[in-house]
């Protein structure tokens, strides 16, 4: 890891602070280097750890790590019904929002404590306990009864943390085997385990409730949706063991507060960037169902299908997006399409036209949540990544948090005074999008323009304990 020269004293005093890795005489050549070419700064000396050797990015533990959150992610995919439930129980959309933001407050309260434990604990603990979380909450399900009950917000609060805690362990997981050039990539990778578990899942939920009489989902059927969801859940479990089994654990170290680390390591803007892509990426997943019902639409798979498919063909085809346009240009991109996507919602009144909105938005997703979370991570030294990745999630979920009751809150009241809900919704989401783009697009350009003055001079002086070493960077 890159440390600047004038902190050299501050590492040498205080060991604890490093990442444990001893710096031995000659390093071979095929060693992975973890390189934070975020902390290079002109005209400065800097001292380099390493990593030890991996055995690659797409080794044993990828691929169980792969499957795992498939699994997980076939389980989440059923809960795109989870309107159902909520309208079985006698509640609507208002209902629906406030059982989902409140369910969110839970998920970010847990984000920086459970990327406080991975940097100590290493992912393997923060990953099993999450997902054995996840087969509780779907269990305890079965036992409400009420859609505005005590015991509900809290099953959605453990749901949603369970989940938050596996995504931030498996994201760390996969960028501690790469280099911070291929950051974006390996995020990106292990992503499309949830656009296939995101193409099984409403299948299966299709299967499970084909919607009785009037469309409307019985008991049997939605308590089958968190039975199968559990035992999804705990195949998951299985394949996380035996993914982390060869982790070693991270050193003891000294506990570092959070707030100096972000006051030291801020990703910027696009903590705002996460917030409004929590947003139009959580609005699918919660209101989908009640749209398409309102408009006689019972089948919520093929739209997931098309999803799921266009974001895995545009993640493998951009997975190196960012080391060609960098992050700002790989986001850019994915905001455009989200807008397109939102926008595409006005034109829907049959099945086929709602899969128009599901290929923007699955590509959008492909290109936008990945460089979003490693632009964010990036910001922060290697020992301290997973703060930097949970930090990012933390601001998807802040955006499903609000965007949830906001999003209801619109339907609900514009229909109130005779406004169609949907439609205006729509509206508001995208007018949101097209703003943060235009934002974030001239704040962009400022930070290029510095970045390429700075980049006139000669790069900075790499030394490893006194011997120089050439130094690259990708940003």
């Amino acid at each position: 890891m890159f440390r600047p020269a004038e902190d050299e004293s501050e590492t040498a005093a205080d060991p604890a602070e490093s990442d444990g890795c001893s710096l031995p005489s000659a390093l071979p050549s095929s060693a992975a280097r973890a390189v934070d070419a975020a902390e290079l700064h002109r005209g400065r000396s800097l001292l380099i750890t390493f990593r030890a050797p991996t055995s690659g990015a797409y080794g044993r533990a990828f691929w169980l790590a792969y499957i795992s959150l498939m699994l997980l992610m076939v389980a989440v995919s059923l809960m795109y019904r989870y309107a159902d439930f909520i309208t079985f129980l006698g509640g609507g959309e208002l209902e629906l929002g406030a059982v989902v933001g409140v369910g969110m407050i839970g998920s970010l309260a847990m984000r920086l404590a459970q990327g406080v434990g991975i940097d100590r604990y290493g992912p393997r603990q923060i990953w099993l306990g999450s997902t054995a979380l996840f087969v509780v909450s779907m269990l305890g399900h079965l036992l409400v009864s009420r859609p505005n009950g005590i015991e509900i917000f809290v099953l959605q609060a453990l749901y949603r943390t369970s989940v938050a805690g596996v995504f931030g362990a498996v994201f760390t997981f996969v960028i501690q085997q790469v280099p911070v050039s291929r950051m974006a990539e390996a995020v990106g990778m292990i992503g499309t385990a949830s656009f296939v578990g995101m193409l099984i899942g409403p299948l299966i939920g299709d299967v499970i409730s084909s919607g009785g009489a009037g469309g409307l989902a019985t008991r049997t059927e939605l308590d089958l949706l968190f039975l199968v969801a559990a035992g999804l859940g705990s195949a998951s479990v299985v394949a996380a063991w035996f993914a982390t089994s060869r982790e070693v654990r991270p050193p003891p170290r000294r506990h570092v507060p959070i707030a100096p680390l972000l006051r030291r390591y801020r990703p910027g803007v696009l903590l705002a960037i996460g917030v409004v892509t929590g947003i139009a990426l959580g609005m699918p997943a919660t209101f989908l169902r009640t749209f398409a019902a309102e408009l006689s639409i019972n089948r919520l798979a093929p739209y997931f299908t098309v999803y799921a498919v266009t974001a895995i063909a545009a993640r493998l085809a951009t997975r190196r997006l960012t080391e060609r346009l960098g992050i700002r240009g790989a986001i850019l991109i994915g905001m455009s399409l989200l807008v397109v996507g939102v926008v595409s919602y006005l034109a829907v009144a049959t099945e086929s036209q709602l899969l128009l909105p599901a290929l923007f938005t699955g590509a959008g997703q492909a290109i936008l949540y990945p460089a979003v979370v490693a632009g964010g991570s990036a910001a922060f030294p290697a020992r301290y990544r997973g703060v930097g990745t949970t930090l990012m999630l933390a601001t998807i979920d802040l955006g499903t948090l609000s965007g949830a009751p906001l999003i209801g809150g619109i339907v609900h009241f514009g229909r109130m005074i005779g406004l169609p809900g949907y439609p205006m919704m729509f509206v508001c989401i995208a007018a949101l999008l097209i703003v943060s783009t235009v934002f974030y697009a001239g704040t962009g350009r400022s930070a290029d323009a510095g970045r390429a003055e700075s980049e006139k001079s000669p790069n900075p002086a790499v030394v490893l304990k006194g011997a120089p070493v050439e130094a690259t960077s990708s940003a």
